[in-house]
C-alpha cells in the first residue's frame, strides 16, 4: 500500500505529464501569497493559468479548507484524484482530473472565470520569477559565498 506522499506524487507527475503534452508549463508548490500553496499551477502560451489541487483521498480533500482561496489566482481550477476516488465527493463547480503516474484525463472541464489584467500580469511576474530561483538552486545548490 503506498503512502499519501507516493499517492500524491504520482498523481501530481501524471497531471504535469498530461499538461506537458497539451501545451502548458507547470510549476509545483506554487505560492501565490503567504500562508496558500497550489499544487500545480499551470500556464499556456497565451498566458492563462490553470491550478490543480492533488487529492490523495478523501480524507485530504476533508481536510483541505484552503482551496476556495485559489479561484482568485487562476483562470481555471480542477482537482486531480487518482482512479479509486469518489468523484461525486467533489464540488460540481470545478474541473476534475483523473490521473495515474503517467498520464490524466479530464473527467469535468474546468470552468473558465478569466482573471483581471492586473493579477495575471503580477502573477504571470511571479511564476517566471519562481521558475527562474528553482532552475537556479538546481544550476547551482551552494548559497553565495560558499563553494566556488
Amino acid at each position: 500500500m503506498s503512502s499519501r506522499k507516493d499517492t500524491t506524487a504520482l498523481i501530481t507527475r501524471g497531471v504535469r505529464r498530461s499538461l506537458s503534452a497539451l501545451g502548458w508549463e507547470t510549476i509545483v508548490e506554487f505560492t501565490p501569497e503567504a500562508g496558500r500553496r497550489i499544487d500545480v499551477l499551470g500556464v499556456d502560451a497565451k498566458g492563462v493559468f490553470w491550478a490543480i489541487e492533488v487529492k490523495s483521498s478523501l480524507e485530504d480533500l476533508r481536510a483541505d479548507r484552503k482551496w476556495r482561496d485559489y479561484l482568485s489566482w487562476c483562470d481555471a481550477f480542477s482537482f486531480a484524484v487518482d482512479l479509486a476516488f469518489p468523484i461525486e465527493a467533489l464540488p460540481e463547480d470545478v474541473g476534475v482530473l483523473r490521473a495515474d503516474a503517467f498520464a490524466a484525463e479530464s473527467v469535468r472541464p474546468a470552468p473558465m472565470h478569466p482573471l483581471p489584467a492586473a493579477r495575471r500580469t503580477a502573477l504571470l511576474r511571479r511564476f517566471a520569477r519562481h521558475a527562474a530561483a528553482r532552475l537556479r538552486r538546481l544550476e547551482d545548490p551552494a548559497p553565495f559565498g560558499e563553494g566556488a
